[in-house]
């Protein structure tokens, strides 16, 4: 009834790309795709077809909030991640309904999905924080950190590029935006 067409799948980056435009069609691809592999995990696990509906919709909404919120940064394949949050979704309503599943080593893989999930929330997080510790950084700063640090310049052309004496001055302002950066970041 639910036979995925390897053909048909979309890769990973036009899934992304669809939902960023809005596409039907991308949806119904990643649904033809990927709920088979859905329905059997939850079959296997005390659920029913209207479940595994229920569980892959709240996956893809998941998905698509994440990725419209441009956020959304994917370390495994889609296939993984979407499988990934169908589980804990699966996993937490059956804790919730003092069910059991069939394979008690479920829990153990969602525990490191879990794990996964919560850090990388926590490194976009930080990183989110650094973005606004550095926009309110201000100028000079903002570029010298910048240029150092993202932009791979040597301390020359950053002494060049701001007009510096030497590259000895570059440093040492360098390391003073360094230090506002930090006072910024860890009391921001």
């Amino acid at each position: 009834m639910y036979k995925a067409l390897n053909s048909s799948l979309p890769t990973d980056r036009e899934v992304v790309l669809g939902i960023l435009n809005n596409s039907d069609e991308t949806l119904n691809k990643l649904y033809r795709g990927y709920f088979p592999m859905i329905l059997q995990f939850i079959l296997n696990n005390n659920g029913n077809e209207d479940d595994a509906k229920d569980v892959f919709q709240e996956s893809v909404i998941v998905l698509y909030n994440k990725i419209k919120a441009g956020d959304f940064e994917l370390s495994s394949k889609l296939k993984t991640y979407i499988y990934s949050v169908c589980r804990r979704i699966w996993l937490k309503r059956l804790a919730q309904d003092h069910k059991k599943t069939n394979n008690i080593n479920d829990y153990e893989d969602v525990l490191i999905v879990d794990d996964d999930l919560e850090k990388h929330d926590e490194q976009d997080r930080r990183l989110k924080k650094m973005n606004e510790a550095l926009e309110g950084l201000g100028e000079p700063c903002k570029t010298i950190i910048q240029d150092f640090y993202l932009n791979n310049l040597s301390m020359q052309d950053i002494s060049e590029k701001f007009g510096y004496t030497n590259t000895d001055n570059a440093k040492t302002q360098k390391y003073k935006c360094l230090q506002r950066l930090k006072k910024i970041f860890f009391n921001g």
